[in-house]
C-alpha cells in the first residue's frame, strides 16, 4: 500500500477492506490533492473509504483519525457529531486544509457549544485552541460573550478585521503593557486612527517598528493614519514611504538627497495598494521619475526600485534603461503581476529589438522569455507553436492563476492540435462524421486555452472522454455562453436527464452549471445543502436562476426558513440574495447572528439588504451604538441604513464601512451623507465610490471625496486624552489640516523663503 505512491488515488478494490486499512488508504490519499482533473473521483473513492473507515465505529469516535478524508463529511454528517468529539479532535481538525465556508461553520458552532458546558472560570481557555479558518468564523457576538482573551492567546491566531477592531480595543483597557498588543501578530488589523492619536511620541517611535513589521496587515486607511502621526511628531525621522500616504503635495518635501531612501522604502510596498488613487498615484510616479531623472542608469538602481519598476512609464521603459541595466529589470518585469497596455507595447518592442522576430528565437531564448510571450500577437507566436509547442504549454501552464490574452490562448490551441493525433469522432453521433474531436490528452494540455474549442468539436467529443475530463471544463474560465450550453447538453447526453444526476455529477460540473435553466435546476435533487453548495461556488446565477435554486432546496428539503440552521444560510450562497423579502424576519436570530460576517460579504439588492440590516439590529442593537466593529462585521448589510440613520452615524466610524458595502449604497441615499462624513471615509472607502454615486454629489462633496482620496488629515487630534501623546496645538494648523508651514508653501514666493527660513 505504502508503495502505490499517486496509484492509491484510482484504488478501486475495497469489498475487502476493513476499517483499519481504509484509514491508513484515507492517509495515503492526502497526496491526491496534487492531481489535476481527477478530484471529483479522488472525493467519491474519499466517502466510499470513509464509509469503511467508520463500520462498527460512531463517526464521533474516528473523527480524529480520518485524515484530511473529513473535509468529505457531508453537512449531516457533521450535524450528527457531538461537540466534544469536535473538541477532542479540533488540533487534527486544524491542519486540515479545504474546507467549505459551510462545514467550518458547523464545526465552529459545535467547538463553541462544548466551551459553553464548561465549569465557571477561565472560559475562554478553549476557544485558545481554535486555529486558522476557525477561529475567524467565531461571530463578532459569540467574541464579545468570551472573557478572559490575552495578548499571548491572540498571537497565533488568524483575525478577521471586525475581531481585531472589537479585541484590541477590549484589551486596551486592560492591559498594563500596550505594546505587547502590537507585536500580538493580526491584532495590529485593529489599531485605529484614535488609538494611534492618543500614543505618546516616545511610545509611537518606539512602536513603529511592529507596524512595519505588519505592514501587510494593515489597511490604507491605518497606513495614511500612521503617515500623519509620524509627520506631526518626527517628519525629520520619517520613513519616505509613508509619504506617499499623504497629500500628494507633501511629497515635495523629499529632497534630491533622500531619493534613495524614498525610491527604496516605496519599492518595498506595493503601490496599488498603498495609494489607491489614479491622479494621486500618478504625482507619486512623478516624484520617482524626478528621482530617477527619467532614467536607470544600471542595476543598483533597479534593485533600489524594487516593486516601483512595474510602474515605470511606457516612455522610460523604451528609452530610458540603459543596455547595462536591461537584463536587470527584464527580471523584474517579468513578476509584474498588471502591466498596462502601453507598458506592454514597450517591452514588447524592446524584446524585439534586442532578440529579433519571434521565428529566429531558439529554444533557450523562448524559454528565457516565457513569461513575455503574452505580448507578442498570434502571427508572431506561430512560429513559436511551429517550433517550440512543449515550451509555449510550460509557458502557459505558469499562467494558471490570471486569464491570458486569446491571442496567446489560440497559439496554444494551435500548437497542442498541431501535435497530437487526430482521431475523428464516432459515426454514431448525429453531424459528426469526419470530426476531429477533442481528446482527454489535449484536454489536459490545454487547461484554460479549452475555450478555444469550437461547439462542433464539443459536440462532438467521445463520452468517456467527457467523462474524463469533465472537471478540468467545467474549471475554463472562457467558456462562452454557447459552449457552456453545448457542454450541458454533453452531459445531459453522458448523464440522462438532471433529475437523474447525482451529487458528484453537480459537483464536477463546475461553470457548465451555469447553463442549466431554470426547468432544468427545478429538476436536480436539491435535498442536501451539500449539493447546493456545490452550484453555489458560481457566482454569475441569473436572478431567476438563484430563485430556482433556493426554492429547489426548500422543496426538496422540507424545510421552511425558519428552519433554516447558519450553514444553511451560508450553503446558499448568494442565492440568498433570492430569498422573499417577508421571509427574512422568518430566519432564526440564533442562527443569523453566527453568519452575519458572511451573509455581509453577499452583493444583493437594496431592499434585501435593507430587512438584513433590520434583523441586525436585533443582534447588534440600535444603529446609533454601532462600533467599529460591528460595521466591519455587517459588510453589505450595512448598506441597508436608512436615509436618516447613515446621516446620524459618527463620522469617525465612515472608514470603517467595508468598500463593498459603500458601494451596495443606492446612489440617492449615498448623496444624503454630509461632506464631513465623505470626508472621513478614508482612501479605501473613498476609492470604492461608484460613478453614479459620484454624479449626484454636489461640489463641496465632492470636493472632500478627493480629499478622502488624498489622504487629507480628518480625524482630529482634540479626540484623544491630552496626556497621552505629543503636545497639540490648533493654531499650528490650516484650514486644510496641513501644517502651516505647508499652507504658506502653497502661497507666494516671498513667504515661501520666509518659511524655509523659519523652519
Amino acid at each position: 500500500m505504502f508503495r502505490l505512491g499517486l496509484l492509491v488515488c484510482f484504488y478501486h478494490d475495497l469489498e475487502l477492506l476493513d476499517a483499519t486499512v481504509a484509514q491508513v488508504l484515507l492517509h495515503q490519499m492526502i497526496k491526491c490533492s496534487h492531481l489535476r482533473g481527477f478530484q471529483a473521483g479522488v472525493q467519491k473513492l474519499k466517502a466510499e473509504l470513509l464509509d469503511i473507515a467508520t463500520e462498527n465505529q460512531t463517526l464521533n469516535e474516528t473523527l480524529g483519525s480520518l485524515s484530511d478524508a473529513v473535509v468529505g463529511l457531508t453537512y449531516s454528517q457533521l450535524e450528527s457529531l457531538s461537540s466534544e468529539a469536535v473538541h477532542r479532535a479540533i488540533s487534527t481538525l486544524n491542519q486540515v486544509l479545504g474546507w467549505a465556508k459551510s462545514q467550518v461553520i458547523i464545526l465552529s458552532a459545535k467547538y463553541l457549544a462544548h466551551e459553553k458546558m464548561v465549569d465557571a472560570g477561565d472560559t475562554a481557555s478553549g476557544v485558545v485552541e481554535i486555529q486558522g479558518a476557525f477561529f475567524k468564523e467565531v461571530s463578532l457576538f459569540d467574541l464579545r460573550r468570551q472573557p478572559g482573551f490575552n495578548s499571548t492567546v491572540l498571537k497565533d491566531k488568524e483575525l478577521g478585521r471586525s475581531q481585531a477592531l472589537f479585541l484590541y480595543e477590549l484589551l486596551l483597557k486592560t492591559t498594563r503593557r500596550p505594546e505587547e498588543l502590537l507585536s500580538a501578530g493580526q491584532l495590529v488589523k485593529g489599531v485605529t486612527c484614535s488609538h494611534i492619536d492618543a500614543m505618546s511620541t516616545d511610545f509611537f517611535l518606539a512602536h513603529f517598528q511592529d507596524f512595519q513589521n505588519n505592514f501587510a496587515l494593515l489597511s490604507p486607511y491605518q497606513v495614511n493614519c500612521l503617515a500623519w502621526k509620524y509627520w506631526e511628531v518626527s517628519r525629520l525621522s520619517m520613513p519616505p514611504f509613508l509619504l506617499a500616504a499623504l497629500p500628494a503635495r507633501y511629497l515635495a518635501s523629499v529632497p534630491a538627497s533622500q531619493c534613495v531612501p524614498f525610491l527604496i522604502s516605496l519599492g518595498k510596498s506595493w503601490l496599488d495598494s498603498l495609494v489607491l488613487d489614479s491622479y494621486k498615484k500618478t504625482s507619486v510616479l512623478r516624484k520617482v521619475q524626478q528621482c530617477l531623472d527619467n532614467s536607470i542608469a544600471d542595476e543598483y538602481t533597479v534593485d533600489i526600485m524594487g516593486n516601483l519598476l512595474c510602474h515605470l512609464p511606457a516612455a522610460i521603459i523604451d528609452r530610458g534603461i540603459s543596455p547595462r541595466a536591461w537584463a536587470t529589470a527584464l527580471h523584474g518585469l517579468r513578476d509584474c503581476p498588471d502591466l498596462n497596455p502601453e507598458q506592454k507595447a514597450a517591452v514588447r518592442l524592446k524584446l524585439l529589438g534586442q532578440y529579433g522576430l519571434p521565428q529566429h528565437w531558439t529554444a533557450e531564448t523562448t524559454k528565457d522569455l516565457g513569461p513575455f510571450l503574452v505580448l507578442f500577437s498570434g502571427d508572431e507566436l506561430s512560429s513559436i507553436a511551429t517550433k517550440f509547442p512543449e515550451i509555449l504549454l510550460q509557458a502557459a501552464s505558469k499562467m494558471a492563476r490570471t486569464l491570458p490574452p486569446k491571442e496567446f490562448l489560440w497559439a496554444v490551441f494551435e500548437s497542442v492540435r498541431n501535435s497530437s493525433d487526430k482521431i475523428p469522432s464516432s459515426d454514431s453521433m448525429p453531424g459528426c462524421h469526419g470530426v476531429a474531436a477533442p481528446s482527454s490528452d489535449d484536454i489536459f494540455k490545454l487547461a484554460e486555452a479549452n475555450a478555444c474549442w469550437a461547439l462542433e468539436d464539443l459536440r462532438c467529443m467521445e463520452e468517456d472522454t467527457f467523462i474524463r475530463t469533465v472537471e478540468l471544463l467545467g474549471a475554463v474560465q472562457g467558456f462562452s455562453q454557447p459552449q457552456l450550453m453545448t457542454l450541458k447538453e454533453k452531459a445531459i447526453q453522458v448523464w440522462d436527464m438532471p433529475s437523474y444526476w447525482r451529487e458528484h455529477h453537480i459537483a464536477s460540473l463546475g461553470r457548465i452549471a451555469l447553463a442549466l435553466n431554470e426547468s432544468e435546476l427545478e429538476q436536480l435533487n436539491l435535498s442536501s445543502i451539500d449539493t447546493v453548495a456545490f452550484l453555489t461556488q458560481q457566482i454569475e446565477w441569473s436572478p431567476r436562476q438563484a430563485e430556482s435554486i433556493l426554492q429547489g432546496f426548500l422543496d426538496d428539503s422540507g424545510y421552511n426558513i425558519q428552519d433554516l440552521k447558519s450553514f444553511h444560510l451560508v450553503g446558499l450562497g448568494a442565492t440568498l440574495c433570492a430569498i422573499n423579502i417577508t421571509e427574512i424576519p422568518l430566519i432564526k436570530i440564533s442562527e443569523f447572528r453566527v453568519v452575519v460576517a458572511r451573509i455581509g460579504t453577499l452583493l444583493c439588492s437594496t431592499h434585501v439588504l435593507a430587512e438584513f440590516k433590520r434583523k441586525a439590529e436585533v443582534v447588534f442593537g440600535d444603529p446609533t451604538e454601532w462600533t467599529s466593529s460591528v460595521l466591519q462585521e455587517l459588510g453589505t448589510i450595512a448598506a441597508g441604513l436608512t436615509k436618516a440613520e447613515l446621516r446620524m452615524l459618527d463620522k469617525d466610524l465612515m472608514p470603517y464601512f467595508q468598500p463593498s458595502a459603500i458601494k451596495c449604497l443606492p446612489d440617492e441615499i449615498f448623496k444624503e451623507l454630509s461632506a464631513e462624513q465623505i470626508a472621513s471615509l478614508g482612501p479605501e472607502n473613498a476609492a470604492a465610490v461608484t460613478h453614479a454615486q459620484r454624479w449626484r454629489l454636489s461640489p463641496l462633496q465632492l470636493q472632500s471625496l478627493q480629499q478622502a482620496l488624498d489622504g487629507a488629515k480628518t480625524h482630529s487630534w482634540q479626540d484623544a486624552p491630552a496626556s497621552a501623546g505629543p503636545t497639540r496645538t490648533s493654531s499650528s494648523r490650516s484650514p486644510a489640516g496641513a501644517p502651516l508651514s505647508w499652507g504658506l508653501w502653497l502661497g507666494c514666493p516671498l513667504l515661501v523663503l520666509m518659511a524655509k527660513l523659519l523652519w
